[in-house]
């Protein structure tokens, strides 16, 4: 399971605070906590800052960068934002991200071209989100059409079928993992990606939330997920996840996990 975590996120009170006061340290404590435990990628975003979000990416960016080696998210919907980012990442990235709609496809492909990263492509064009599994399968093979058409290797390419809070439709969480599966059965070497926290925005013992339905994401072919590798509980889960889904051979990660006091 590929990691991306995601607690440099402006959204987050102590982040916003850090970013605008211009706090390296707490930063470089995030992500360096984040890589420590087990993270792939570290998420960089500064989304909540209009005007000024160019600006403190690329310091997330170069703060992060100082912290550690793990390789950045880098995560706007601005193109702008993304390429003055990229110029500054010292090793290849993921863009966070992509979609159907054709300004963001304009704006974002060439960067996907230019830089040879890992893409996250949303399931979503100019008709809106999909958010029924039909029209998430849809949009991802117009994704992965179009994608590969323009040279992108499958293997870069992480489809987020999106996932919306249970609180405010409750039947988000079902469609995404019927999606799930019918990508990845009809899409062999693509990946597939969620910010998987959202399906729990507005509920109480959002954990709990998180924790079951990232092994039924899984169980349905999920192999990278954006969430908190801080949060031990999840992560347990998600590495016993792994050693009943026989993805983890003669279950050597889960045995480490255990020797290394990470499932208490």
């Amino acid at each position: 399971m590929l990691i991306v975590a995601e607690r440099v996120n402006s959204s987050r009170k102590a982040i916003s605070a850090a970013i605008t006061g211009k706090d390296a340290d707490f930063i470089r404590a995030e992500a360096k906590a984040q890589a420590e435990a087990g993270a792939d990628y570290i998420d960089v975003n500064a989304g909540s800052f209009v005007g000024q979000e160019l600006e403190y990416l690329c310091w997330l960016v170069e703060t992060v960068q100082e912290a550690t080696e793990v390789p950045l998210c880098v995560d706007s919907p601005s193109a702008e934002a993304i390429a003055a980012a990229l110029e500054r990442a010292k090793r290849p990235v993921m863009i966070n991200s992509i979609s159907l709609e054709e300004s963001r496809m304009a704006g974002m492909l060439p960067l996907v071209k230019k830089y040879k990263g890992k893409i996250v492509a949303l399931c979503q064009s100019d008709a809106g989100i999909a958010s029924t599994e039909g029209d998430k399968v849809k949009v991802a093979e117009q994704l992965v059409t179009r994608l590969t058409g323009e040279g992108v290797a499958l293997d870069d390419i992480y489809i987020d079928p999106l996932v919306y809070p249970i609180a405010t439709d409750t039947g988000s969480a079902v469609a995404m993992l019927g999606a799930l599966g019918k990508i990845m059965e009809k899409f062999p070497g693509v990946h597939t990606i969620c910010g998987l926290t959202n399906v729990s925005f507005g509920m109480p013992v959002r954990k709990l939330i998180n924790r079951t339905y990232l092994v039924a994401a899984m169980s349905q072919g999920l192999d990278s997920v954006i969430i908190d590798p801080t949060d031990r509980e999840l992560m347990a889960g998600l590495r016993a996840a792994e050693a009943l889904l026989n993805r983890d051979k003669f279950c050597a990660e889960y045995i480490k996990a255990f020797r290394e006091g990470k499932l208490a």
